[in-house]
């Protein structure tokens, strides 16, 4: 991270033209005055951070692009900047919100259509290996090549946390530029764990044997929470971080296998530690629900992504602020941690303009680099400050730290430790048929955990459907 792209904006030279341009593009033309200037001026020293790089950040004024997004605070942030983006581009954004559980469905049906409704969208990275194979979204590798387009000096795209460049990228090419990520941590109440003198699980037999230590269902305590809701992105979110730890592999000559004997372990000790230290309902669980669980004192520990931290440290429904502490995933059977590897990127549509696409990397530029990020984090004014930073300098900065002093002990630690050694891009099957196998391996975990299925059982029947899928 360079002096310039964090430095105070105040300190930048400003001309009377840039500040005459930039309150234009704001509808500020033609109100005269001293109000006027002042807020012109404000705006240009607001837009110095990104002048100071080489790029002609206006070569697309005049273009509209639509951008979609789920409805979450680090996005709601991003569009409290819009006019500061309007202003130094020329470009006019319309965001869009959608719920989590509709906006894959929507960029599908807009980039097969080929539409061009939406400029980029917050994308899955599981679904690049499918956007890619039909050449819905551009290669960026290109935009970041353009002397026109990119300033390498300044945008540091090998600043991007490596984990979720790559979770972004097809072949060692990028197809999207990651905005806002997580990465799954060990989450336990330090009071509980003093009491009985436990330490944190360093390997998942460690975790068993601290769930079976702090587990007390007459006081409704229970040691350990994970998710068991079916979805690709819900127990088949924590689920090949468990496969992958008891030596799991997905692909075997070419094929997607998921009932070898390492799945069927891994599935088994999922359903019976569950079963033994967890509620009964986790069954059923989202992350949310384990957190208010967990904010409630009602669960001891939780695996779940670090993110989460808002949640169980909100004074106005928490029980256990003060008592939080972080620790990396546990190391399974094979001696490995494997977290999740999960971003929001910006790819580009392929069915855009060229001024369009033009347009739209420079919007992904600015949203992903450095001083945006800074912005709708701890330089954000109100309270929520992002914790999904995309960048490993901001996660090391002193200003980051003190946003997040409050999350609980060593929450900065294990959470960068985690995206920096146990990251593992082939988490889970990075395959264009991912959407349907991530639904099947989700219905068939959550059979084994309800108990409509044995472990093995459940993932031959998941073999066979995926089977046919790659099929076709």
């Amino acid at each position: 991270m360079t002096r310039r792209t964090l430095e105070d904006p105040a300190t930048q030279p400003v001309r009377r033209r840039d500040a005459l341009r930039y309150g234009s593009a704001l509808g500020l033309a033609g109100v005269a005055g001293p109000a006027f200037t002042g807020r012109a001026l404000a705006q240009a020293d607001d837009l110095a951070p990104y002048r100071s790089a080489r790029v002609n950040w206006r070569q697309a004024e005049g273009e509209t692009i639509t951008v979609m997004v789920i409805p979450a605070s680090y996005f709601e942030n991003l569009i409290s900047l819009q006019p500061q983006f309007e202003a130094l581009t020329g470009i006019k954004l319309r965001f869009e919100k959608v719920p989590p559980g509709q906006i894959r469905q929507k960029a599908l049906l807009d980039l097969s259509s080929k539409t061009a409704t939406y400029a980029t969208h917050a994308a899955d990275p599981m679904y690049y290996p499918l956007y890619v194979a039909n050449k819905w979204v551009e290669p960026l590798d290109k935009y970041l090549a353009d002397a026109t387009l990119s300033d390498p000096a300044w945008f540091r795209y090998d600043d991007i946390i490596k984990a979720w460049r790559d979770a972004d990228s097809v072949d060692g090419k990028p197809y999207g530029i990651p905005f806002d990520g997580e990465v799954t941590v060990q989450v336990y109440r330090k009071d509980l764990y003093a009491a009985k003198g436990l330490k944190p699980a360093d390997t998942y037999d460690q975790l068993v044997a601290n769930a079976r230590a702090l587990t007390d269902p007459a006081t409704r305590q229970y040691g350990l929470a994970m998710r068991g809701f079916a979805g690709a992105g819900q127990n088949m979110y924590i689920y090949p971080s468990l496969f992958r730890g008891f030596g799991g592999t997905w692909m075997q000559g070419g094929n997607v296998v998921v009932n070898s004997p390492e799945a069927v372990r891994a599935l088994t000790w999922y359903v019976d530690t569950l079963t033994q230290f967890a509620p009964p309902a986790v069954r059923n669980w989202n992350w949310p629900d384990i957190a208010d669980a967990f904010s409630q004192g009602t669960v001891a520990t939780y695996l779940d992504a670090h993110s989460s931290a808002a949640v169980i440290n909100n004074p106005e429904k928490s029980k256990v602020v003060g008592k939080i502490a972080y620790a990396r995933w546990p190391k399974g059977p094979n001696g490995k941690r494997v977290t999740s590897i999960w971003n929001w990127g910006f790819p580009i549509n392929a069915a855009l303009t060229d001024k369009q696409k033009r347009a739209t990397w420079l919007f992904i530029e600015w949203a992903t680099s450095a001083e945006t990020q800074a912005r709708t984090s701890w330089k954000f004014a109100g309270p929520a400050k992002r914790s999904g930073i995309n960048r490993m300098s901001l996660w090391r900065s002193p200003e980051f730290a003190a946003a997040m002093k409050d999350a609980g002990d060593n929450f900065i630690t294990a959470a960068l430790e985690s995206l920096e050694q146990d990251t593992d891009v082939d988490w889970r099957p990075r395959v264009p048929q991912w959407p349907a196998i991530g639904e099947t391996m989700a219905t068939a975990i959550q059979s084994a955990l309800v108990g409509q299925k044995k472990p093995k059982e459940a993932l031959d029947e998941a073999q066979t459907r995926i089977q046919q899928i790659l099929k076709g």
